[in-house]
């Protein structure tokens, strides 16, 4: 069984840095692609980013320049650095992999920008 636990989430002010991890298990994890989201209270889900399992990384215009994606195959785990942080990158942040043809998704883990 394929999952994917995200964490590193909490509460920061605006301006401020954060990490997050997605840990892969029950999978080839340098062979697969990793994709983030965000949802945004309110908003629809948002496509971040996804880098696969050579390292080519894709980055939504949205988040270029400030978010960025990297991997740690021999950790099994995927990262989403995030700079400048501001109130409206306030949400829950969501990795996804996909494993012989089905989603997997990870629980997501909270991000709170508030002065």
């Amino acid at each position: 069984q394929v999952q994917l636990v995200e964490s590193g989430g909490g509460l920061v002010q605006p301006g401020e840095s954060l990490t997050l991890s997605c840990e892969v298990a029950g999978t080839v994890f340098s062979a697969k692609t990793i994709h983030w989201y965000r949802q945004a209270p309110g908003k629809e889900r948002e496509f971040i980013a996804w880098i696969t399992g050579g390292g080519t990384i894709v980055t939504a215009p949205l988040f270029e320049g400030r978010f960025t994606v990297s991997r740690d195959n021999d950790q099994n785990t995927g990262y989403l650095q995030m700079n400048s942080l501001k109130p409206d990158d306030t949400g829950v942040y969501v990795c996804r992999t996909t494993d012989k043809g089905r989603e997997y998704w990870g629980q997501g883990t909270q991000v709170t920008v508030s002065s």
